[in-house]
């Protein structure tokens, strides 16, 4: 009972990282209407932006996220001004334009190649460093400090994100146009301008997750797509557009992953996951805390 118990525990802490993965994706889809495909691309250069910062540094990795957010936050908004937003200019009267959901998918193939290129297909991990194997002792339990710390930052982004979009002048611009493209342009808001911004969210969201992971998971060019198909999964849980739905939906991910192998082997609880994927698909295909609106 008490393994289950530690098991439980460890799977909602690792479920937490799970949701915050996918925070950025279901930002960028409650704003632009389309699922981004290169969200796990997005992870993997987050990842190496983090480790490189940390390495030619030296600071602690949470103390990285001072270069990591800026930077991310960068690069997602000039990937969407000059790959994306001509897109939506020559398809403006489609609410969701496909021909994105394919440009996307070029930019997952360009990032994850160009990234093999550069640093080559070795897998790097920080080393020493001041979170490596560090354990949380409770009575005969053990809960990993890598993966507490990441929980704490999942919630934290959340809050922040969440106060962001309804405290802030651009929050509700960016739920404006969310909800409404046309009625948010009428009212003068740059519907461009906010897609660029929702996107720098998003990828600025996705740096903060790769610092959670990188203390203890290998950064490698295809890294991503181990976790894109994760994202999906919680997006769709959880519901798409939906901050709280991401960590809930991660948390049970992280649950059935954790605690299942206690019970059965690995491949069902893989079975569980995505069967209940297609569960919430058939039964409630807006997710567990889908609207009607995405904000």
């Amino acid at each position: 009972m008490l393994y289950v118990l530690e098991d439980t525990i460890n799977g909602i802490l690792m479920g937490s990282i799970y949701g915050l993965t996918a925070m950025g994706l279901t930002i960028i889809f409650g704003v632009l209407k389309v699922i981004n495909f290169a969200h796990g691309s997005l992870l993997m250069v987050g990842m190496y932006v983090s480790y490189w910062a940390i390495r030619l540094t030296g600071v602690h990795p949470y103390v990285a996220l001072i270069l990591v957010i800026p930077i991310m936050f960068i690069f997602g908004y000039s990937l969407q001004k000059i790959i994306i937003r001509p897109i939506f200019i020559a398809e403006k009267n489609v609410r969701e334009p496909v021909t994105v959901i394919i440009v996307t998918t070029g930019i997952w193939y360009i990032l994850d190649n160009l990234t093999l290129l550069l640093f080559g297909p070795q897998y790097r991990s920080l080393g020493n460093n001041p979170l490596q194997g560090k354990m949380l002792e409770l009575g005969e339990m053990f809960i990993s400090m890598p993966k507490l710390y990441g929980f704490v930052t999942a919630l934290v982004t959340a809050a922040a994100v969440h106060w962001f979009m309804h405290k802030t002048v651009m929050g509700r611009a960016i739920r404006a146009t969310s909800m409404d493209r046309e009625a948010a342009s009428l009212m003068g808001i740059d519907q461009y301008k906010i897609y660029n911004v929702a996107f720098g969210i998003g990828a600025a969201t996705t740096g903060i997750a790769a610092v959670t992971l990188i203390p203890f998971y290998n950064v490698f060019p295809t890294v991503g797509v181990l976790f894109d198909i994760k994202g999906f999964i919680i997006v769709v849980l959880g519901g798409l557009g939906s901050i709280t739905g991401a960590l809930v939906g991660g948390v049970i991910i992280g649950l059935i992953e954790s605690v299942g192998p206690q019970f059965m082997t690995a491949t069902w609880t893989e079975a569980i996951v995505y069967g209940l994927f297609l569960v919430v698909l058939f039964v409630k295909p807006s997710g567990l805390f889908g609207q009607k609106h995405d904000w």
